[in-house]
């Protein structure tokens, strides 16, 4: 894809991700901006003493801030990007505002040869069941993560679980059966405070689905988010959908209600809350189906 406003835009949430990666750079320790639909709300704003009279919201594909106080204090992502950065020229912006998101940016023959050869890998702890260990037995990346959700390894579990119809039995017997992994990262125990390394991961959950098949489509084809695995929940009804993420933009949780909005917005479809959890469990069942993308296939 060619450096330009217009896929800047695409790849960074009509310019959200832009203003709060600007504003974490004031206002590290605090949840920046919160969306919901189209509209930011009110937050601080760096260039008038900090005070709660930033406004963002996004129009016509493309998000705007104005001030509560200041008349004159008003423009797109890109205006509000040469205040920080300070750069004095557009092909400055584009290339700064490219490199500090990591949005890969280039031209379409070397963004090509990148793909080829990208081989980025990330870790997960794994987790022998029942839930209630927290402890970790193994590292894995997504490779051998798939390979036990494609492998025999949960079949037989995967279909006595999906043959329970009493919805209390269903959550006990998957609590105490069923291995699970913590997709967001690695862990000392399965804790938030026990986080080792975070893996720019986090996986969106998305319960009984009336169409699981064209959710599958939707999500796998998506222009925003490249899907780096998917599969079909342990209950048969619901998609575990695994996707990067980049915390020098903003924090797991930021992502997480943004991710929520933007699936509300486009898909009209609900995401399970327990997604902001960055040590939160993800059970392991058989998908014969399931999906990983290529650039983990090697590894």
């Amino acid at each position: 894809m060619e450096l330009n406003r217009k896929n800047i835009l695409d790849k960074s949430h009509y310019g959200i991700n832009i203003f709060a990666y600007v504003l974490r750079q004031f206002y590290p320790d605090t949840t920046v901006l919160s969306l919901s639909g189209r509209t930011c709300g009110i937050t601080c704003n760096p260039f008038n003493e900090d005070k709660e009279t930033l406004s963002i919201r996004i129009e016509n594909s493309c998000a705007i801030y104005t001030d509560t106080e200041q008349k004159n204090f008003e423009g797109d992502v890109f205006d509000f990007a040469t205040r920080y950065f300070q750069t004095k020229s557009e092909e400055e912006l584009l290339h700064k505002i490219n490199d500090v998101l990591h949005l890969k940016l280039k031209g379409e023959v070397v963004q090509e040869l990148e793909w080829f050869n990208n081989t980025w890998h990330t870790d997960c702890s794994f987790f022998k069941a029942p839930v209630r260990n927290v402890f970790p037995s193994q590292t894995l990346r997504l490779n051998k993560i798939y390979d036990l959700i494609m492998g025999n390894s949960y079949k037989v579990i995967t279909e006595e679980l999906r043959g329970i119809e009493d919805i209390k039995e269903k959550r006990k017997f998957k609590a105490n059966r069923f291995d699970y992994v913590t997709f967001s990262g690695v862990f000392e125990r399965r804790n938030d405070k026990h986080l080792q390394k975070h893996s720019d991961l986090i996986a969106i959950d998305f319960d009984h689905l009336e169409n699981l098949d064209k959710v599958r489509e939707q999500l796998l084809n998506d222009e925003f988010f490249d899907t780096e695995m998917l599969f079909v929940s342990p209950s048969g009804d619901g998609i575990k959908w695994i996707i990067r993420i980049e915390l020098e933009e903003a924090t797991q949780a930021e992502y997480f209600l943004a991710i929520s909005n933007y699936l509300k917005q486009t898909y009209n479809i609900d995401v399970d809350a327990s997604g902001k959890d960055v040590s939160r469990a993800c059970f392991l069942p058989h998908d014969a189906n399931a999906f990983l993308h290529k650039r983990h296939r090697s590894l």
